[in-house]
């Protein structure tokens, strides 16, 4: 008998609902064996409901073409079959709230790649390697939903993943004023080159609610934990523009950093390189052995070369240089729907259940 956690996927037809299928597919700890959808796709093979929308570049995983899709909304039947779900559902935030809170008022935790819970004061919104210690809310948000075992914990937007891993490398420094602009790829919409031909060659200067969570999100991942609910830091202050821009995979940022006190080219890409969290010291699956890595060509670091560093899970900085107006300025890559999406809630969920968050129901 395997050993292994059953998974659920809510979700599971969209675009990072098959970025968590395939991240799955033969992981040691845990294993799909639901997937939910909307009433639609219910009733249907995985295979069937999906058909030529499979927008990965790998195969399907065989292990889930022929399970049966169940209806995202009946969350008792749904999560009797699973020990926890990642959630990817495409709804409304009210609607999104309300449905990750019933599934885990059924006892059932929900790792989750949505924004609706991110302000949730009692949610965790946790980047393994920045900010664990955030995962003490969830007996606070326990005693507010009346559960033993089920929580809610989100992961944070894809658009900050290539800056604040840097800025809090950089933390003993003081970086206290922050301007990014980034360059966000068409995945992060969902979309690929064949369903948005209008991005081929194009630029567009806006994503609808980009700016302020690239602004306030970072600050919720440095808050503190007070009086049951997380307090958001009050610095640094982040000023962004975000960009979409005609890449499939990979949001790019391009930042300038100011500091309380300035330090030197080489301890700022010395702190990069040693910096290590929770996920490397327990070695975690999904972990990546090098999180950050600095590349001194000029020319990096580049999508095409560098946004599968460490399978995605790692991040590329480079041309750090000193600045004219602000101390210091550099370039950072992540990949948005591995580290910045499913791939970041799954290492998200192995460290949950490395903590013992999340444990078999039978537990």
């Amino acid at each position: 008998m395997s050993q292994k956690l059953k998974v659920g996927i809510l979700g599971a037809t969209g675009m990072v609902g098959q970025r968590f299928i395939a991240l799955l597919e033969n992981h040691p700890w845990f294993e799909v064996v639901t997937v939910a959808a909307s009433p639609r796709s219910a009733g249907k093979t995985y295979e069937e409901a999906v058909g030529d929308r499979w927008k990965m570049t790998t195969p399907m995983p065989e292990a889930v073409k022929k399970l049966v899709v169940m209806n995202v909304n009946e969350v008792e039947k749904v999560a009797s079959e699973v020990d926890f779900v990642f959630s990817a559902v495409d709804m409304s935030k009210d609607e999104i709230k309300a449905i990750e809170d019933a599934y885990a008022k059924t006892e059932t935790p929900v790792v989750s790649n949505n924004s609706a819970h991110r302000w949730t004061p009692d949610v965790p919104m946790v980047v393994p390697e920045i900010n664990p210690e955030h995962y003490e809310v969830i007996k606070y948000q326990k005693e507010r939903l009346g559960t033993k075992k089920g929580f809610v914990a989100v992961k944070p937007n894809c658009s900050i993943q290539s800056y604040a891993p840097v800025l809090t490398a950089w933390k003993e420094f003081g970086p206290k004023e922050v301007v990014a602009t980034t360059y966000q790829a068409i995945s992060g919409a969902g979309k690929t080159f064949a369903e948005w031909p209008e991005m081929v060659g194009n630029i567009i200067p806006f994503i609808g609610g980009e700016e302020e969570k690239s602004e306030q999100e970072p600050l919720r991942l440095w808050g503190k934990v007070e009086d049951g609910v997380i307090k958001k830091a009050s610095s640094p202050v982040i000023t962004t523009q975000c960009i979409r821009v005609p890449v499939l995979n990979g949001h790019t940022a391009a930042v300038f950093v100011k500091f309380d006190k300035k330090p030197t080219k080489e301890q700022l890409i010395e702190k990069l390189v040693s910096f290590k969290g929770l996920p490397q010291e327990l070695e975690l699956p999904s972990a990546p052995k090098q999180f950050i890595q600095y590349l001194e060509e000029d020319n990096r670091p580049q999508v095409n070369l560098d946004v599968d560093f460490e399978n995605g899970m790692g991040i590329s900085i480079g041309r750090l240089r000193e600045d004219s107006v602000y101390d210091y300025k550099f370039v950072g890559l992540s990949h948005n729907t591995v580290r910045g999406a499913a791939g970041g809630a799954v290492l998200s969920a192995e460290l949950l259940k490395a903590l013992g968050y999340i444990e078999p129901k039978n537990a």
